[in-house]
């Protein structure tokens, strides 16, 4: 596809004479529009305070009102004055030559504006502008102009800033973001000139040049990938446009627009003739699909942009290995979308970004800074923007292993704190003095240090010592009781104080929000990408990742169940069902295991395993990774083990499973089933940290119980007894 260029010029017979003109913009978007104009054969565009002044034909005015993506309107600039009082207003206005643009019995409609100046009120001075107007067209011709604010012939705009006041025509007659293919909106539209704002500073018209995909997993009523359609298919904005301000303007040149318009419609063919690449809107409200389907098709744009329901999750691009643009427009909590539910919302359209959208950019316009840290990407730029009132930061993306970052808010500064975060300070230093001793004395490396000891901050921090001390933060989500603000606030708090008292920066820290779930939460994945981090235990090397999932892949209440496992291995055949990350395994080949088994469903965590192991020194002789639905393993003829290790997840359920599993539920009879593959004196040991777990015994009498929860409770944990239950099951003799 060739590159997407600016509207091309063309020779038209029409008056040369040079006017002023002023085109506002949105905030912040001025120079965005300058550089637009520019292209379009403006003379010194130059960014002003709310859009940009330039110089031209009637013909450019035109162009710029067909053309333009970016501006609200296009101002024929008529007279500028000296207006400190109603009166020199009103003089001002009489003075302008009325006769060589309205006719005697035309509609007008004045909107003003005032600005730091002695005139305060600006329907008072609209009216004075108005009687100005009228007396003067009343004088000369004998007939006078009606209002008509609704649809006015002529729509006059007046602007008193700083006692200077602009008098000019409405060239557009109503906002130009009111592109006619919206047929009716959802809630809290994004502004179509905003959308294609959007889309240009994220370098779309060359992302479609080069051939890339749009998707937008968030479409609403589909405006951004309307607008990017308009863009790669060369069609003028305002092409749809059934009425225009300058149609009853006296000095209007018929030929000269008609001539424009002839232009736009060729190139709107040709560029309907091209081969786009896919442009996909996506959204999960059937109602938001259906209205953007109706805006496609008035659009004329049903072969370029494809719309459907979709869940976020599952959005992906339209051809495997494809590369391009990732727009969205994230709901923003004022009006649509519970703000509590945005950081998780946030984190959703992050993963799937990192997840499905590798080697794309991406844009998303954010209503909060701090939400934009929940993406867990690196921004690449920012620019700010607004979206009516609501002040927002449109973040750029490229999307790679290299931009990922940890989802982290903004920690908040000493000086911001409440009194209660040095108790929380003080209760971090204590803690640290407490395990100080044990620690060292151990040769304990990763470690709890906290675990929700106060109630105004639910926080799990865990410590991993390798090359860098990293601090892996789980925050229990507050029930919906407490005030999300004030929820936040105590986070960004608590973060300060965290980093403070452990001498970290933001680098070191990950944090995570661990919300009540039946699935064991270690399994539900975060993201991709996170690097595997080296730590040690009793002199294991093991590789943790803290930024993926909920838990790192290493269960710090085990320890002193690994320990034990290590202990009873020598001489022995050891199994791990569940095996997860394969830690226990590795301590169990490093005690002189005589072989190793360890099963489970997730290649992913056996792959992990496999790295455990080879990290040891362990090959895959003696070694063998299962992958296998323990449950129907465990129906299969297999060979008896002298240890097993068996910690399944407190409830699972997969495609690839057959039915689900509850511990509490199931236990009794994965446990018989577990003790059959016992050799004669042979041990099994069971954990679970469900909380609420009640061993059935009577269930189970031909086998013999330890319990050892107390004993394999390590000290760090003390604070949480009923997390960690476990026990020494054998097998009862006749």
């Amino acid at each position: 596809m060739r590159r997407c260029a600016a509207p091309a010029r063309v020779n038209i017979a029409a008056s040369m004479t040079t006017h002023s003109f002023f085109a506002p913009s949105a905030i912040h978007l001025e120079a965005l529009l300058a550089e637009e104009l520019t292209t379009m054969g403006a003379t010194g565009a130059v960014a002003a305070r709310g859009g940009a002044a330039f110089s031209g034909s009637v013909e450019l005015a035109y162009r710029a009102c067909l053309w333009s993506r970016v501006a609200s309107r296009v101002l024929l600039v008529l007279a500028r004055f000296p207006a400190a009082t109603p009166e020199a207003l009103y003089e001002g206005v009489r003075s302008i030559r009325w006769g060589e643009h309205l006719r005697g019995e035309s509609t007008i409609a004045v909107d003003c504006k005032v600005m730091q100046s002695s005139i305060t009120h600006a329907h008072y001075a609209a009216l004075k502008v108005k009687d100005a107007v009228v007396d003067q067209l009343r004088d000369e011709t004998g007939t006078r102009p009606s209002v008509d604010l609704e649809n006015p012939d002529l729509r006059i705009h007046a602007r008193v800033r700083r006692d200077e006041a602009t008098i000019s025509i409405d060239l557009a007659g109503e906002p130009m973001h009111r592109r006619g293919y919206r047929a009716r909106g959802v809630a809290a539209p994004l502004k179509e000139n905003l959308a294609a704002a959007i889309l240009l500073r994220a370098q779309w018209p060359r992302i479609a040049s080069e051939g890339g995909e749009l998707a937008d997993p968030m479409c609403g009523s589909g405006t951004l990938p309307i607008e990017a359609a308009l863009i790669a298919a060369d069609i003028a904005p305002g092409l749809l446009r059934e009425r225009w301000g300058f149609e009853g303007w006296a000095g209007h040149e018929r030929a000269t627009w008609e001539a424009l318009l002839r232009e736009a419609r060729e190139r709107r063919e040709a560029g309907r003739a091209r081969n786009i690449a896919p442009l996909r809107g996506y959204d999960h409200d059937p109602a938001a699909v259906r209205t953007a389907l109706a805006n496609v098709e008035r659009a004329g744009l049903g072969h370029i942009v494809h719309v459907e329901r979709q869940e976020l999750e599952d959005c992906a691009p339209a051809h495997a290995g494809a590369n391009g643009l990732l727009v969205a427009n994230p709901p923003y909590g004022e009006r649509i979308g519970a703000s509590d539910a945005l950081p998780e919302l946030y984190a959703r359209l992050g993963r799937v970004m990192r997840d499905r959208f590798q080697g794309w950019r991406a844009a998303v316009l954010a209503s909060d800074a701090e939400l934009g840290h929940r993406l867990g990407l690196r921004a690449t730029k920012v620019h700010t923007l607004y979206n009516g009132r609501i002040e927002c930061r449109l973040l750029h993306f490229e999307i790679g292993a290299d931009h990922t970052v940890a989802r982290l808010p903004r920690p908040a500064a000493p000086e911001a704190r409440s009194s209660s975060a040095a108790m929380l300070a003080n209760r971090l230093r204590k803690n640290q003095k407490h395990l100080a001793r044990w620690l060292a004395r151990e040769s304990i490396s990763c470690y709890r240090l906290y675990d929700a000891d106060l109630p105004e901050y639910a926080l799990a921090i865990d410590v991993y010592e390798g090359a860098h001390r990293w601090i892996h933060v789980q925050e229990y989500a507050p029930p919906k009781s407490i005030d999300p603000a004030v929820a936040r606030n105590r986070l960004r708090e608590a973060l300060g104080v965290i980093l403070e008292v452990l001498d970290a920066d933001e680098s070191q820290l990950f944090l995570k929000t661990r919300r009540p779930q039946k699935a064991r939460s270690q399994y539900e994945k975060l993201g991709s990408g996170g690097a595997l981090r080296e730590v040690s235990e009793d002199g294991c090397r093991l590789l943790v990742n803290l930024e993926d999932y909920l838990d790192t892949g290493l269960f710090l209440d085990q320890r002193l169940t690994r320990r034990m496992l290590r202990e009873l291995a020598h001489g022995r055949d050891f199994l791990n069902l569940f095996g997860y990350t394969g830690a226990a395994t590795v301590h169990a080949a490093r005690g002189g295991a005589r072989s190793t088994t360890t099963v489970d469903l997730s290649r992913t965590y056996l792959d992990w395993a496999r790295r455990n192991l080879e990290l040891n020194g362990f090959t895959a002789s003696r070694h063998a990774l299962i992958q296998a639905d323990c449950l129907r393993w465990l129906e299969e003829p297999q060979a008896r083990r002298g240890l097993i290790f068996l910690e399944p997840p407190t409830f699972s359920t997969s495609k690839r499973m057959r039915g689900t599993l509850d511990v509490q539920r199931d236990h009794a009879s994965l446990i018989d089933r577990t003790a059959r593959l016992l050799v004669p004196g042979g041990v099994l040991i069971f954990s679970t940290n469900l909380r609420t777990f009640a061993m059935d015994r009577e269930a189970l009498p031909h086998l013999a119980f330890e319990d050892l929860s107390r004993a394999t409770l390590p000290k760090d944990f003390e604070r949480s007894p009923r997390m960690h239950r476990c026990w020494r099951i054998t097998v009862r003799k006749e």
